[in-house]
């Protein structure tokens, strides 16, 4: 049975509203940095250029084809050789048209968007450190000591769609990168593991962030707003769910939230002084465990077969945590989170994650999924290890 037309976008009409659609648009973004603006005045301008050259080369082509065609009698034409001088002179004079188009009006203004680009320390206001791992971003603040993990927000109903989809489906995160408008912020950029690639369109600014070095872009934001992208580098299993969000705020705003910020790693800082409840524990490492480590070893710890192993019943979880004298136990369960395992994707937790949220998602792991160590690490006792 075929179904009618008007009933089929009747339907789609019906769907939209509880579906995630994709933006599109002929052009770039609205440019919000002066290098983004920079950058689409150079696109258009080669665009320009391009559009200008096919439509003389074209034109001429079709002149020739219409003008000289069998239908008007036309008779292929008799000639020898022409002289080496003709031959010469039609060489160079595309020869030196098409070097005025490419060195001048096209040479130039690449030349000034590379420099604008890689201009990065030149009156900076401020600088932020940006760390990839599979698949989160870190930023870091040096200058005011705060630093967090900015994760995917979307929930794992919603990408099973088992849950409405939102209007930024897999681009909103749990903690943004927030940034005052006006100054000129000097971002640098590193990996733990893979090649990612830090992207927000309407900054102009992409640049990767490659394990082992320190690489450099920067951004001057003009207007206040919530910016959006993603890691553009294919890092990976989780590579379409490591979105980039930026909220630009007004400079007053920005030391407000600094300000809280500051209060809130204080307080993280401070927990580290008491005891713990194993529930406190319990209830702190399943929010850790949902945010960092459920995208690899997955919700029930159930892990992903040649890739990230389980976590149920696994032996190094099932294992000690410390020994009697409280030192860290060599590949342990601790040990792997808070200092990783080289060659794997388990990175050093201790460089993301404050005392209280290793001590949190180790306690839970181990008592969670089947498994029933019935222990509990203390943010003191990571604390003292660090």
């Amino acid at each position: 049975m075929s179904v009618k037309f008007p009933l089929l976008l009747a339907a789609l009409a019906a769907a939209a509203p509880h579906s995630a659609r994709a933006e599109w648009a002929w052009n770039f973004p609205a440019p919000v940095t002066p290098l983004a603006l920079d950058t689409l005045h150079v696109h258009n301008t080669f665009m320009a250029i391009a559009l200008a050259i096919f439509v003389v080369v074209f034109a001429i082509m079709l002149y020739s084809i219409f003008t000289h065609r069998k239908s008007r009698g036309m008779e292929p034409a008799t000639f020898t050789r022409p002289s080496t001088a003709a031959q010469v002179f039609w060489t160079t004079i595309p020869f030196l048209v098409f070097a005025f188009i490419d060195f001048i009006l096209m040479g130039i203004p690449a030349y000034h968007s590379v420099v604008v680009m890689e201009d990065t320390r030149s009156d900076a206001d401020m600088v932020v450190k940006v760390t990839g791992s599979q698949w989160k971003w870190q930023y870091e603040y040096p200058e005011e000591g705060i630093r967090f993990v900015s994760a995917l927000a979307t929930t794992p109903e919603q990408i099973a769609d088992r849950a409405a989809k939102g209007e930024h489906y897999l681009l909103e995160v749990d903690h943004p990168l927030v940034l005052p408008v006006g100054k000129k912020v000097r971002i640098l950029l590193t990996s733990t593991d893979v090649i990612h690639t830090w992207w927000v369109p309407q900054f102009g600014a992409k640049r990767d962030a490659i394990p082992g070095f320190i690489r450099e872009t920067w951004a001057r934001i003009e207007r206040p707003g919530t910016y959006r992208g993603q890691c553009a580098e294919l890092c990976g299993k989780g590579h379409g769910f490591m979105p980039v969000v930026v909220q630009a705020v007004a400079e007053p705003e920005y030391r407000l939230w600094v300000a809280r910020q500051k209060g809130e790693q204080a307080a993280q800082a401070a927990g580290a002084e008491r005891v713990w409840s194993r529930d406190e524990l319990m209830k702190q490492g399943e929010t850790v465990y949902g945010k960092v480590c459920a995208v690899c070893h997955q919700a029930q710890g159930q892990g992903i077969p040649g890739a990230f192993p389980a976590l149920a019943g696994s032996k190094v979880v099932n294992g000690p945590a410390l020994d009697r004298q409280g030192r860290l136990v060599k590949d342990g369960h601790l040990d792997r989170v808070m200092n990783g395992k080289p060659g794997t994707a388990m990175q050093a937790f201790k460089a993301t994650l404050s005392d209280s949220e290793i001590a949190g998602v180790v306690t839970y792991e181990r008592n969670s999924f089947g498994n029933k160590m019935g222990d509990a690490v203390q943010p003191a006792q990571v604390k003292a290890l660090r």
